[in-house]
């Protein structure tokens, strides 16, 4: 069984090596193109939607095909991304550190995300994992974004 249009995120989950990394990546451009032409508003909104939809279509698709955490399914790390994007901010430095902070921990999958990634089956624990590392890799891009700031007026002043 094949995951459908929605959990490969437009089939980015098809991705013949890294698919977390290229669900990511489309993510990426999504939920910034949605923050500067639409509003954070509306991704804080589709990301509790696909959030909520994403729980209810993994339990579905994992009951039919008995498969638990299929590599193709990327809405997972779709959600993530859009999280870390919604804690951190939208300039570029910020963009580039969501991203990168992001893809650390969902393949490192320290602390917590390793414990739900681990103990919690089903929808809620393919996408929890995510979500957790899309909240504290937003943590960590606003962080070191002002540490950065911080250290330029240092060096000015």
């Amino acid at each position: 069984m094949r995951p459908n249009i929605f959990l490969t995120f437009f089939y980015s989950g098809l991705s013949p090596k890294a698919s977390g990394t290229a669900g990511s990546l489309l993510a990426l451009g999504m939920g910034v193109g949605i923050i500067n032409y639409i509003s954070m508003e509306t991704l804080v909104l589709l990301t509790i939607l696909f959030s909520l939809v994403g729980i209810k279509e993994i339990n579905t698709y994992e009951a039919k095909s008995g498969n638990h955490d299929d590599k193709r399914i990327v809405i997972d790390e779709v959600v993530g991304m859009w999280i870390a994007l919604i804690l951190s901010s939208s300039t570029p430095i910020q963009i580039a550190l969501s991203f990168i902070f992001f893809r650390l921990f969902d393949i490192w999958k320290p602390s917590v995300i390793g414990r739900i990634d681990r103990n919690i089956q089903g929808g809620l624990g393919v996408m929890g994992d995510d979500m957790v590392a899309g909240v504290l890799a937003g943590i960590c891009s606003a962080g070191v974004f002002q540490l950065m700031g911080i250290a330029q007026n240092a060096l000015l002043n």
